[in-house]
């Protein structure tokens, strides 16, 4: 089974479009301090990884962040988890202000936002048993307290998860990269969460198990009525699975639509770059279609360009896209673009 064999997502998208955002994201900042000095340590420049984006994410929606490697994804999911303390903006969680709220007011929110990491070898402790594995967050967080309940919800959560429940007497090293990805999904489900980060979450994965995973997240979706965010870098993933597209580059947020609209109408001149780098199996459309491939390196986070962070590699670029930062503006409903040009 190929990746483009998966299902197209059956929610409605008018009533996502009327729903509540379960999380809203507004200017966030993530800037890490570069430090000089042995003994004396100072401060010489920050890495802006994230550099004022803002989004939202309804309740049963996918929302799809995507961009090339060092862009800010993964930083972006990690400050909405917590995991770090973003430098500047908002993470409002279903009303809730995260970035005020000390670890232990966190905890139970911890239960409601859970994360599904990119490498299923790392992710799982190799000395623990793959029941215990998804027994643990029960524990920690006082969910099931009765050491037999738990055995059966490890068991129910093993079989949603598309595994034996044998299973869950093996070690992670027992058992190859698909099912240890389903173990990871089948722990982010032990709370019941509300809302689950998606980090690379089948980018290791062999193509023919990728679409398999990918159709359980679907069908997880439906079932328990989840909300992802899906971070990713392969495009035919995001579009089979999503129901928006936000794409990021340097740390800043460059264009957000519904699924379909950004494949079919890209605005950003790096959307239509990325989308042009993906191969269409026709080899005679192959041929005859147009490669936008973009020239140059990426900028250092460090010292990032002036105005919009992608002049100097835009084919489209004029004298005023390095004087000023381009808003990030509603061009048509729903479809937010951040270019001078659009």
């Amino acid at each position: 089974m190929s990746v483009a064999s998966v299902a197209d997502t059956t929610t409605d998208p008018r009533a996502l479009a009327q729903a509540e955002p379960l999380l809203r994201v507004r200017d966030l900042k993530m800037y890490f301090p570069v430090t000089q000095g042995m003994f004396i340590q100072r401060k010489v420049a920050e890495v802006k990884a994230v550099d004022g984006i803002s989004f939202d994410i309804r309740r049963g929606e996918t929302l799809g962040l995507v961009g090339e490697s060092g862009c800010g994804k993964t930083t972006t999911g990690r400050c909405i988890l917590q995991l770090e303390r973003p430098t500047d903006g908002e993470i409002v969680f279903d009303g809730v202000d995260l970035t005020g709220l000390d670890n232990k007011a966190l905890i139970p929110l911890r239960e409601k936002i859970q994360v599904i990491f990119q490498d299923p070898y790392s992710s799982l402790n190799p000395r623990m048993k793959v029941g215990e594995i998804i027994a643990e967050p029960m524990m920690v967080h006082k969910i099931e307290p009765d050491a037999k309940r738990r055995r059966e919800r490890v068991a129910e959560l093993l079989t949603v998860c598309g595994l034996n429940p044998m299973m869950a007497d093996r070690y992670p090293h027992e058992m190859s990269g698909g099912q240890r990805q389903r173990v990871g999904i089948a722990r982010a489900l032990s709370l019941n969460p509300e809302f689950i980060i998606c980090d690379e979450a089948v980018s290791a994965l062999d193509v023919s198990i990728q679409a398999q995973v990918i159709n359980l997240l679907e069908d997880l979706r439906e079932q328990f009525n989840l909300t992802y965010l899906f971070i990713a870098h392969d495009l035919s993933v995001v579009r089979h699975l999503c129901h928006r597209v936000a794409v990021m580059y340097l740390g800043k947020m460059v264009e957000l639509a519904d699924c379909d609209e950004l494949f079919d109408n890209p605005l950003h001149p790096y959307t239509r770059a990325l989308l042009s780098a993906v191969p269409v199996p026709d080899p005679e459309v192959e041929r005859q279609r147009e490669h936008r491939i973009v020239e140059g390196e990426v900028p250092s986070p460090i010292n990032p360009p002036s105005g919009c962070v992608f002049h100097p590699r835009c084919r489209v670029a004029v004298a005023g896209c390095s004087a000023g930062v381009p808003a990030f503006r509603e061009v048509t409903p729903g479809h937010w673009v951040a270019c001078t040009e659009v």
